[in-house]
């Protein structure tokens, strides 16, 4: 995998917590750095464990680690997609 380097301003209080040689700290830092544009749909789950070098499931268990939910769906958008399924299937047999 290729790197490179780049400048963050971070507040001065941060900087003991940010950097060092820890891969698995490096790993779980540059998969929040990526997080967002997972929420906002610029990329995927797949293409952001592309980016960091894993496998799409070891992302999605490592974001569950962190709190992060893999589902973004209310309760509401599940139970309607389970009624649509259940429509759809009665029709089918």
């Amino acid at each position: 995998m290729e790197y490179t380097t780049i400048e963050l301003e971070i507040p001065k209080e941060m900087q003991p917590y940010i950097g060092g040689n820890n891969a698995e700290v490096n790993l779980k830092r540059n998969a929040v750095l990526l997080y967002p544009y997972i929420v906002n749909k610029t990329i995927s789950h797949g293409r952001a464990a592309e980016i960091l070098g894993i496998s799409k499931l070891d992302l999605i268990d490592l974001y569950g680690q962190m709190g992060f939910p893999y589902f973004d769906m209310t309760m509401d958008e599940l139970d309607n997609d389970l009624m649509t399924f259940h429509e759809i299937r009665g029709r089918v047999r």
